[in-house]
Protein backbone atom coordinates (compact mmCIF):
# COMPACT_ATOMS: atom_id res chain seq x y z
CA UNK A 1 0.00 0.00 0.00
CA UNK A 2 1.28 3.11 -0.73
CA UNK A 3 2.17 5.88 1.52
CA UNK A 4 -0.54 8.57 -0.03
CA UNK A 5 -3.48 6.03 0.41
CA UNK A 6 -2.22 5.30 4.03
CA UNK A 7 -1.88 9.14 4.53
CA UNK A 8 -5.67 9.69 2.72
CA UNK A 9 -7.05 7.03 5.31
CA UNK A 10 -5.48 8.53 7.99
CA UNK A 11 -7.55 11.75 6.96
CA UNK A 12 -10.60 9.87 6.64
CA UNK A 13 -10.32 8.16 10.11
CA UNK A 14 -9.21 11.47 11.82
CA UNK A 15 -12.38 12.84 10.34
CA UNK A 16 -14.50 10.37 11.83
CA UNK A 17 -12.88 11.01 14.87
CA UNK A 18 -13.69 14.57 14.95
CA UNK A 19 -17.29 13.80 14.17
CA UNK A 20 -17.65 10.97 16.54
CA UNK A 21 -16.47 13.03 19.14
CA UNK A 22 -18.76 16.03 18.57
CA UNK A 23 -21.47 13.99 18.79
CA UNK A 24 -20.07 12.40 21.81
CA UNK A 25 -19.39 15.45 23.12
CA UNK A 26 -23.31 16.18 23.78
CA UNK A 27 -23.61 12.66 25.08
CA UNK A 28 -21.04 13.33 27.86
CA UNK A 29 -22.70 16.76 28.59
CA UNK A 30 -26.04 15.27 29.45
CA UNK A 31 -24.04 13.17 31.50
CA UNK A 32 -25.00 9.64 29.54
CA UNK A 33 -22.79 6.59 30.09
CA UNK A 34 -20.66 7.10 26.67
CA UNK A 35 -19.12 10.52 25.75
CA UNK A 36 -16.55 11.53 23.65
CA UNK A 37 -13.90 8.92 23.69
CA UNK A 38 -15.82 6.69 23.39
CA UNK A 39 -17.80 7.59 20.40
CA UNK A 40 -14.61 9.04 18.38
CA UNK A 41 -12.94 5.70 18.39
CA UNK A 42 -16.46 4.24 17.08
CA UNK A 43 -16.07 6.82 14.00
CA UNK A 44 -12.18 6.44 13.86
CA UNK A 45 -12.60 2.90 13.93
CA UNK A 46 -15.69 2.42 11.50
CA UNK A 47 -13.99 4.51 8.70
CA UNK A 48 -10.55 2.76 8.96
CA UNK A 49 -11.50 -0.35 8.75
CA UNK A 50 -14.38 0.82 5.85
CA UNK A 51 -11.63 2.43 4.26
CA UNK A 52 -9.36 -0.39 4.18
CA UNK A 53 -12.39 -2.81 2.78
CA UNK A 54 -13.25 -0.23 0.42
CA UNK A 55 -9.79 0.33 -1.10
CA UNK A 56 -8.02 -2.64 -0.40
CA UNK A 57 -10.64 -5.51 -0.96
CA UNK A 58 -13.30 -3.66 -3.16
CA UNK A 59 -16.86 -3.53 -3.59
CA UNK A 60 -17.47 -6.99 -2.42
CA UNK A 61 -15.11 -6.78 0.63
CA UNK A 62 -15.88 -3.18 1.52
CA UNK A 63 -19.38 -5.22 1.72
CA UNK A 64 -18.67 -7.53 4.18
CA UNK A 65 -16.40 -4.95 6.33
CA UNK A 66 -19.64 -2.84 6.46
CA UNK A 67 -21.96 -5.60 7.51
CA UNK A 68 -19.01 -6.94 10.42
CA UNK A 69 -19.24 -2.73 11.62
CA UNK A 70 -23.25 -3.00 11.79
CA UNK A 71 -23.64 -5.78 13.56
CA UNK A 72 -20.92 -5.27 15.87
CA UNK A 73 -22.07 -1.78 17.10
CA UNK A 74 -24.97 -3.33 17.64
CA UNK A 75 -23.63 -5.77 19.95
CA UNK A 76 -21.88 -2.64 21.74
CA UNK A 77 -25.00 -0.64 21.53
CA UNK A 78 -26.99 -3.15 23.33
CA UNK A 79 -24.58 -3.36 26.28
CA UNK A 80 -25.41 0.63 27.26
CA UNK A 81 -29.02 0.18 27.10
CA UNK A 82 -30.42 -0.80 30.90
CA UNK A 83 -34.13 -2.00 32.13
CA UNK A 84 -34.34 -0.88 35.36
CA UNK A 85 -38.00 -1.78 35.89
CA UNK A 86 -40.72 -2.92 33.21
CA UNK A 87 -41.16 0.56 31.62
CA UNK A 88 -37.47 2.27 33.01
CA UNK A 89 -35.53 1.51 29.73
CA UNK A 90 -32.48 3.74 29.97
CA UNK A 91 -30.04 4.46 27.66
CA UNK A 92 -31.38 3.73 24.05
CA UNK A 93 -30.29 7.43 22.41
CA UNK A 94 -27.35 6.67 23.05
CA UNK A 95 -26.98 3.20 21.51
CA UNK A 96 -28.74 5.15 18.84
CA UNK A 97 -26.33 7.71 19.03
CA UNK A 98 -23.37 5.44 19.01
CA UNK A 99 -25.17 3.46 16.44
CA UNK A 100 -25.25 6.77 14.34
CA UNK A 101 -22.15 7.76 14.95
CA UNK A 102 -20.54 4.24 13.59
CA UNK A 103 -22.61 4.93 10.70
CA UNK A 104 -20.81 8.31 10.49
CA UNK A 105 -17.51 6.74 9.99
CA UNK A 106 -18.39 4.10 7.71
CA UNK A 107 -19.74 6.84 5.19
CA UNK A 108 -16.50 9.14 5.64
CA UNK A 109 -14.33 5.77 5.11
CA UNK A 110 -15.97 5.18 1.47
CA UNK A 111 -15.10 9.01 1.38
CA UNK A 112 -18.17 11.27 1.11
CA UNK A 113 -17.22 13.67 3.44
CA UNK A 114 -19.71 16.06 3.46
CA UNK A 115 -22.44 13.65 3.51
CA UNK A 116 -20.83 12.79 6.96
CA UNK A 117 -20.16 16.12 8.47
CA UNK A 118 -24.05 17.35 7.18
CA UNK A 119 -25.09 13.97 8.92
CA UNK A 120 -23.00 14.38 12.34
CA UNK A 121 -24.79 17.37 12.15
CA UNK A 122 -28.43 16.59 11.78
CA UNK A 123 -27.51 13.81 14.70
CA UNK A 124 -26.45 16.82 17.10
CA UNK A 125 -29.24 18.42 15.99
CA UNK A 126 -31.97 15.65 16.63
CA UNK A 127 -30.39 15.17 20.24
CA UNK A 128 -30.63 18.84 20.77
CA UNK A 129 -34.57 19.12 19.74
CA UNK A 130 -35.75 19.27 23.51
CA UNK A 131 -33.71 21.97 24.27
CA UNK A 132 -34.98 24.57 21.49
CA UNK A 133 -36.58 26.93 23.26
CA UNK A 134 -39.66 26.65 20.41
CA UNK A 135 -40.19 23.06 20.50
CA UNK A 136 -39.88 22.77 24.49
CA UNK A 137 -42.87 25.24 24.67
CA UNK A 138 -45.13 23.02 22.02
CA UNK A 139 -44.30 20.00 24.13
CA UNK A 140 -44.91 21.44 27.63
CA UNK A 141 -47.87 23.04 25.89
CA UNK A 142 -48.97 19.29 24.59
CA UNK A 143 -48.28 17.36 28.22
CA UNK A 144 -50.05 20.55 30.09
CA UNK A 145 -53.51 19.63 27.50
CA UNK A 146 -53.65 15.89 28.94
CA UNK A 147 -52.08 12.86 29.30
CA UNK A 148 -50.47 11.35 26.14
CA UNK A 149 -51.67 7.85 24.29
CA UNK A 150 -49.04 6.50 26.26
CA UNK A 151 -49.60 7.22 29.47
CA UNK A 152 -53.18 6.08 29.55
CA UNK A 153 -52.13 2.83 28.66
CA UNK A 154 -50.26 2.35 32.08
CA UNK A 155 -46.65 3.24 31.18
CA UNK A 156 -44.66 6.39 32.29
CA UNK A 157 -44.63 8.99 29.58
CA UNK A 158 -41.72 9.17 27.49
CA UNK A 159 -38.40 10.22 28.43
CA UNK A 160 -35.27 12.08 26.95
CA UNK A 161 -32.29 9.55 27.41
Amino acid sequence: MDASLQLALLGRASLAALLGFAIGLEREFRGKSAGDRTFALLAFAAAAVTGIGAEVLGPDGASRVIQGVVTGVGFLGAGLIFRRAPGDVRGLTTAASSWAATAIGVVVGMGAYVTATFGAALVLVILELDRIPVLRRIRAQAEAAGPSQRSQEGDPPPEVL
